[in-house]
């Protein structure tokens, strides 16, 4: 049975860190193990994790360059990469551990948002299609991957935006990913704090300009990334 490692990269998260990871204690006896990578918060998000994870690490702010860490920190022979607001569905790692005993090298699960506003139930359709029709990935979607594979490919590219499309294509030249449709949650939170419509318009000129090569520092810089986890 494949041992999985669940990686949480987090910054400033102390409002909702704790019931996170209470959610993902049963895990914890199924060969599961659970790192926090925190980038630096200035809140009691440490203090907060520490008595509910196998390890707490803290490295410099920036989600790639945590995860990375995570990985290259913790054990596991499966990684699974989780965004701080992100919950997963009920079972699975053990849907991980069967996609991966059928073979898949990675893969992600579809996802749904924790948001009222009806045109973000189209959003997370898309998202769910978009990922089916290219084989990319989003962090949201909660992205796994074999050890052997990740080290392989390099991990992610140590990009302030984009790091997960930049894994994504990097994965998906050594194999499609597999589509779990069972789906993560995922909070509405940015799309609440900056508008639907403007946050929607935002990202898709953002993923646009970024498969035209615009430099991921600049976009980052339009997106108001501040490096959260």
């Amino acid at each position: 049975m494949s041992s999985i490692a669940i990686i949480i990269p987090v910054l400033n998260e102390a409002a909702g860190i704790r019931a996170q990871l209470e959610t993902l204690q049963a895990v914890r006896t199924e060969g599961v193990t659970l790192t926090v990578v925190d980038g630096g918060s200035d809140d009691n998000t440490r203090e907060l994790a520490d008595p509910l994870v196998d390890r707490l690490v803290v490295c410099p702010r920036g989600r790639a360059v945590q995860m990375n860490k995570g990985a290259q920190l913790c054990a596991g022979d499966v990684l699974l990469f989780l965004h701080a607001d992100t919950s997963l569905p009920p079972a699975a790692c053990a849907r991980i551990r069967e996609a991966i005993e059928d073979g898949a090298l990675w893969g992600r699960f579809d996802v749904c948002i924790d948001a009222a506003h009806p045109l973000l139930r189209i959003v997370e359709r898309m998202m769910n299609w978009r990922s089916s029709l290219t084989g990319i990935a989003t962090g949201d979607q909660a992205i796994f991957v074999r050890r052997d594979v990740f080290e392989q490919t390099g991990g992610y590219p140590a990009l302030p935006l984009m790091e997960d499309i930049a894994l994504s294509a990097k994965l998906k030249r050594v194999a499609h990913p597999a589509r779990l449709r069972a789906q993560v949650v995922t909070s509405g939170r940015r799309w609440e704090k900056h508008g639907v419509l403007r946050t929607i318009f935002l990202m898709w000129c953002l993923r646009a300009e970024y498969f035209f090569g615009v430099d991921p520092i600049k976009l980052a810089a339009r997106y108001g990334y501040s490096g959260k986890g």
